[in-house]
Order: structure tokens, then sequence, then C-alpha cells
């Protein structure tokens, strides 16, 4: 099976060869990451703090088990408590927990990228 030709990095200026199927060389993938963590701010400012993490240890002591496996059948202890409908920021969203599922980390990460909040 043929494999497809590597092509210069699309960050302005770059002429690192990156495989088919990436965009950026792994020096541009990481300065456009922290770019935009610097322009989300910090977790606490993003409505994660103290009241959250507390929140979040008691909804996943209560929901211990990750909900998409669960469906599944697999039983799997859940890490991440997930916001079924992304907040952008709206605080009743965020703290209205019949909108909270508790989900492992591979779930969630495949929920963030189908999301399109992961590039």
């Amino acid at each position: 099976m043929p494999y497809a030709p590597k092509h210069p990095c699309t960050y302005p200026g770059c002429a690192t060869l990156v495989d088919a199927g990436n965009g950026r060389c792994e020096r541009h993938r990481i300065q456009e990451r922290r770019e935009l963590d610097r322009q989300r701010g910090s977790p606490a400012a993003r409505g994660y703090g103290s009241r959250w993490r507390k929140a979040r240890r008691e909804f996943l002591r209560q929901s211990p088990l990750c909900a998409q496996c669960y469906v599944l059948g697999i039983l799997r202890a859940a890490t991440v408590v997930d916001h079924v409908i992304p907040h952008k920021g709206d605080s009743k969203l965020f703290w209205n927990q019949s909108n909270w599922q508790s989900l492992c980390k591979r779930c969630h990460d495949k929920k963030t990228v189908q999301d399109g909040r992961w590039k």
C-alpha cells in the first residue's frame, strides 16, 4: 500500500516536513496549543475552581462508573465529570447536574473530539 508523501508544515515560513494528515510540525503544534490555552484562561477563570472540584468529587462518588462504557456492558471507573451539552461559559448550564455525566478519560477525550473542541 503506498504512503502519502510528506508535506511542509502549514505554519507560515516553516519548511519542516510532516506526515500526511498532520498540518503542523511538532514545534508549531505545541506553540499553537499554548496560545489557545493562554487565550482560554486558567481553569479557575473558566469556573473549574474549588467549588467545581468539590462538586466533581461528590458526583463521581455517587456515579463512579463511566456512563458510555456502562451502556456497552463495560464496567470502567469514571475519572471525569463531563458536561453533556457544552456549557460555553453559561454558568446555569455549567452547574446543572442533569447536564453532567461520569466518563472515563478515554470516552471523555473521544467526546471532546466529536464535539469539535480539539483540533
